[in-house]
């Protein structure tokens, strides 16, 4: 076979290159083609038996899309959408003109926009480094633009020794932790990839991701990740393409004023004493830089309170799931451990579970003093003992007390206090057995499933960290999902507090052209400003807004 592979770059250019043998033309796309659980990618055979070749005419392909079946509990199976290339494409596409699951195959290359003809007068600003600044950032510097990279955190090197010694017990550190420093909040997760969003700039983020070191099967898997570790290497990668296309990106920056004048920004402040100009400004602040929102809310910044998720992170022995999911395949060396996604829908409330960890742990996520909350981090093998997930109730504008566009920001920090206060004030998070919470009563000790938050769970009654409507949404999706995915409500599974991070509790308004609304050179961006929802969703948008950028002004290496 023919490599299908990736080209890699010096400067400005496409990926996802396609290589073709002279005389072919677009690739055709196959849908439908399944495979055993024991046969995963040996799929040569069934697709020359699809589209009724020879293999010497099979000249390349590449799998577009990996699923997988495992609705019969007799077999699994993978399910491919492969693109190929083959010897007399016209004559076997006519051939095959009435099968459903064969076409031309669409055009996947990033086209690069055509840039404006304004003139840049200082290089643009680009505030965080999580995925919404980072792709926002690297996109700029592929076009000449050599933006500069605003990070109030440390260095992903940094940043990891500042986490693993607040979770063995040393003091937070407020700059960089969970939420802040190189990479966003989503270096310390299962660094999922997967989005509800139809946007093909999602493949140039994944494309992207690959040349900086991520597995090439992030292209094509059906519920894709990283996993933490791979995801400290990658963007570390992306932070040298940057400065090495003539980007700057710096560390220990906090940008703690924009300095805006007659409705247009004009600059930033880092660090209270260094004013650095700026006409155009990406806000990538992610969706805990509290102090952030204040400050542009002080300023004039258009912002409204947001609706979001709370609850807490519920902990079950892997094992459990892998056999609820996979019976009898439970364990196979072919699908790693099992995941899952449910959705409960009540009379009032809903609630779900979100950014399931299978494999993973419960981490400490406070980026506050006297602060608990939680996240759910895996790495690349999924191989600890525990599954975990957020399970989280919605809640909104209308809970907060308060029509403040901070509001919710207080109602997360009420709830993490009252965390806090019930570990003992030691950043320990309360805990609950399953089998307690459902009872109401109090947890007076915990069960045979132990809890992965490295800096003790207490066993305590949530019922004190979370508002009662929660509560009562909580017990009765426990009940539910139980029905659903058999063993969730087990008596000893574990549910650690809180969960109030889900997504940003505000959005920072904007115009279809990403432009703030009252102030001009502003471009709200990502999760933080309310316009994202995971990796993937956050760095599209980074990518949209470095698009309207370069749509207005000329590349600096053109001026």
């Amino acid at each position: 076979l023919l490599p299908v592979r990736l080209l890699t770059r010096a400067g400005k250019g496409r990926i996802g290159e396609r290589i073709r043998p002279e005389g072919v033309g677009l690739m055709i796309r196959v849908t439908g083609i399944k495979v055993t659980v024991d046969e995963r990618k040996q799929i040569e055979t069934p697709l020359l038996r699809k589209l009724r070749i020879a293999k010497e005419d099979l000249l390349s392909y590449r799998i577009y899309k990996e699923s997988v079946d495992a609705r019969k509990s007799e077999m699994i199976y993978f399910v491919y959408t492969v693109d190929v290339e083959v010897r007399n494409e016209p004559q076997v596409l006519a051939r095959l003109r009435k099968d459903k699951d064969i076409s031309v195959a669409p055009q996947l290359d990033y086209q690069y926009i055509k840039t404006g003809e304004a003139t840049l007068e200082h290089r643009p600003v680009v505030i965080g480094t999580g995925p919404a600044g980072l792709f926002a950032g690297l996109l700029l510097a592929q076009m000449g633009y050599r933006p500069l990279l605003l990070e109030r955190g440390g260095d992903v090197d940094e940043r990891t020794a500042a986490v693993e010694g607040f979770w063995s017990g040393a003091e937070l550190n407020p700059e960089s932790n969970v939420q802040f420093g190189e990479g966003g909040a989503g270096t310390f997760s299962d660094g999922k990839l997967t989005t509800l969003i139809k946007d093909k700039r999602g493949r140039k983020v994944l494309e992207e991701l690959v040349l900086a070191g991520a597995p090439e099967e992030i292209i094509y898997a059906h519920k894709p990740h990283l996993g933490t570790d791979k995801l400290k290497d990658i963007v570390k990668n992306l932070r040298k393409t940057i400065e090495r296309l003539g980007g700057e990106v710096r560390f220990h920056a906090r940008v703690t004023e924009v300095r805006i004048e007659v409705g247009m920004v004009t600059g930033v402040t880092v660090n209270d004493n260094e004013f650095i100009p700026a006409t155009a400004v990406v806000l990538a602040i992610g969706h805990s830089a509290r102090d952030t929102f204040a400050m542009l809310h002080n300023r004039g910044v258009s912002m409204a309170a947001k609706a979001f998720s709370i609850g807490v992170r519920v902990e079950h022995p892997q094992e459990l799931i892998d056999r609820s999911q996979y019976g009898q395949f439970a364990g196979h060396k072919n699908l790693g451990a099992a995941e899952y996604k449910l959705v409960y829908h009540g009379d009032g409330r809903s609630a779900y579970t979100f950014c399931m960890c299978p494999g993973g742990e419960v981490v400490a996520a406070a980026s506050e003093e006297g602060c608990v909350c939680t996240n759910g981090m895996s790495e690349y093998a999924r191989a600890a003992q525990n599954a975990n997930s957020a399970l989280l109730v919605g809640v909104g504008p209308e809970d907060f007390g308060d029509d403040h566009p901070l509001a919710g920001v207080e109602f997360q920090r009420k709830w993490e206090r009252e965390a806090y206060e019930l570990g003992g004030k030691n950043y320990s998070a309360p805990g609950q057995r399953v089998e307690d919470f459902l009872a109401g009563r109090p947890s007076k000790t915990l069960g045979e499933a132990l809890p992965s938050y490295r800096r003790k769970v207490v066993p305590s009654d949530l019922r004190h960290a979370l508002p009662d409507y929660v509560v009562a949404t909580l017990q009765q999706a426990i009940r539910d999902f139980d029905r659903k995915l058999k063993g969730f409500a087990d008596p000893d599974a574990v549910l650690t507090g809180v969960e109030t991070r889900s997504s940003s509790p505000v959005r920072i308004t904007r115009n279809e052209d990403y432009v703030s609304e009252n102030v001009g050179g502003l471009f709200p961006c990502g999760e933080g400003a309310g316009y994202a929802g995971g990796i993937v969703s956050a760095a599209v948008d980074g990518v949209r807004v470095a698009e309207a950028i370069a749509s207005r002004y000329r590349p600096l290496k053109e001026q």
